[in-house]
């Protein structure tokens, strides 16, 4: 482990402003859950998380979705523990067929949108009866694409975040609140 990296990341934490406390997560959460329920609950949906960041939200919203569903994962990424998002790859497709499946995508956040964007297409492309997509964050801006969501938990200020599945250099993601680096 790099002592220089350790200490950045304990003093990001030490500097961070927390943007949504667990409370405010996990009613998020809930939300989101009641809306899930209400329009695929009676249709045993394939969810699709998105790792590594969909890690901890996801299974968090899990445990309130109180119905049959089939669960996989897909890795697609563009950080690879960076600041800044990079080319799209592809390090796990779902194993699990598409094709006649309700299929909900579940990811952290929404920021530029080109990685959920993708996801999506791939998805499609494989004949779901139907896919919906899940964030538990959205940044606010007006960059990248806006690929279609469906269920949105919270917003989020367009500054670098962290937490319950967001990671800062990969570290953090174990919170479950979301911060906010401060502007230095």
């Amino acid at each position: 482990m790099n002592t220089l990296l350790l200490d950045e990341v304990h003093q990001v934490m030490q500097n961070a402003e927390c943007i949504h406390d667990a409370l405010s997560v996990d009613r998020a959460l809930q939300t989101m859950a009641d809306e899930i329920k209400a329009d695929i609950g009676d249709k045993a949906p394939l969810v699709i998380g998105v790792m590594n960041g969909a890690m901890v939200p996801l299974s968090l919203l899990l445990t309130k979705l109180n119905f049959p569903l089939k669960l996989d994962y897909l890795h697609a990424t563009r950080y690879r523990e960076n600041l800044e998002g990079t080319e799209l790859m592809w390090q796990r497709s779902p194993s699990m067929a598409l094709s006649n499946q309700h299929v909900l995508i579940v990811d952290d956040i929404l920021d530029e949108g080109h990685t959920l964007a993708a996801i999506i297409e791939y998805c499609e492309a494989q004949d779901p009866a139907s896919l919906r997509t899940a964030v538990l964050a959205k940044k606010n801006h007006d960059r990248g694409v806006r690929p279609q969501l469906d269920y949105i938990g919270l917003e989020v200020p367009d500054r670098y975040v962290f937490g319950c599945g967001m990671d800062y250099k990969g570290y953090w993601r174990n919170t479950p609140e979301i911060f906010a680096v401060r502007d230095s």
